[in-house]
């Protein structure tokens, strides 16, 4: 191998012949439970080193979800060849990995640290209508999860397992939401203020409102100007439960 300037980067040849400790039959799930463990780390504590929520990892131990995009990050955690922990081939322990694998350091793009972000679940909100309670469903098409800085839920208070994040349909919030955006919910927050924006179950509907309290009632008001089409609703009773405040936007609208 040519010689190299730093630390040496490997691509990972998932085809490869490693065969010393071979557990492909075992699931993504049970491979990170089993490495947590020998590591002798909670959930929580794993969640703490890789700036993911406890819910993902739950969800990818018990088999709900079946991969993650956090696989180097989770390898560096807990100590394991990250070609073991996806795929289940090779020795999990780095110090039986081929030779030139030996000394290497995962590498991190700096605006992609996990200790700078905690990785929040991108769902989608299957509701019912007068229930409140409510099930979601992870939106693959943002990898399933939105990265959100730790520093700024530090800043506000907010429980990262108590947030999720919800792709905007339609066009009643523009110009402050666009179709496609991704805002932030704190599902902690349900008390309804004058001006505040929140997730509703509208009737089994979800949607993205300001609400506005009016001759003593509170209303759903859209930011679309035409409010010919884009008219107030009603808040009241069962036909309108809040599912959570909206708390931050990420999008390519500014």
């Amino acid at each position: 191998m040519p010689s190299i300037i730093g630390t040496p980067i490997f691509k990972v040849n998932r085809n490869t012949d490693a065969n010393a400790r071979q557990n492909i039959g075992m699931s993504i799930g049970s491979r990170i439970r089993e490495a947590r463990k020998n590591a002798g780390l909670t959930q929580k504590q794993l969640c703490s080193k890789v700036g993911m929520s406890q819910g993902a990892l739950s969800e990818l131990e018990t088999g709900a979800s079946i991969g993650t995009t956090n696989i180097a990050t989770l390898a560096h955690a807990l100590g394991v060849s990250a070609l073991w922990l996806e795929t289940g081939r090779g020795d999990s322990n780095l110090a039986n990995s081929p030779a030139e694998l030996r000394g290497t350091m995962p590498v991190f793009l700096v605006e992609d640290r996990p200790s700078d972000f905690f990785q929040i679940p991108h769902v989608k909100l299957r509701l019912q209508a007068g229930v409140t309670g409510f099930q979601t469903e992870i939106n693959w098409s943002d990898s399933g999860s939105t990265g959100v800085p730790r520093k700024w839920i530090q800043r506000k208070g907010y429980d990262p397992e108590k947030l999720i994040s919800i792709q905007v349909q339609g066009e009643s919030m523009e110009p402050t939401f666009y179709e496609g955006d991704t805002v932030v919910i704190n599902l902690a927050d349900k008390k309804l203020t004058d001006n505040g924006v929140f997730a509703i179950n509208y009737d089994g509907e979800a949607v993205v409102k300001r609400v506005s309290r009016d001759i003593g009632e509170w209303w759903l008001m859209s930011d679309n100007p035409d409010q010919r089409k884009y008219y107030r609703r009603m808040c009241k009773g069962a036909e309108c439960i809040v599912v959570g405040r909206i708390v931050r936007r990420e999008g390519d609208h500014f």
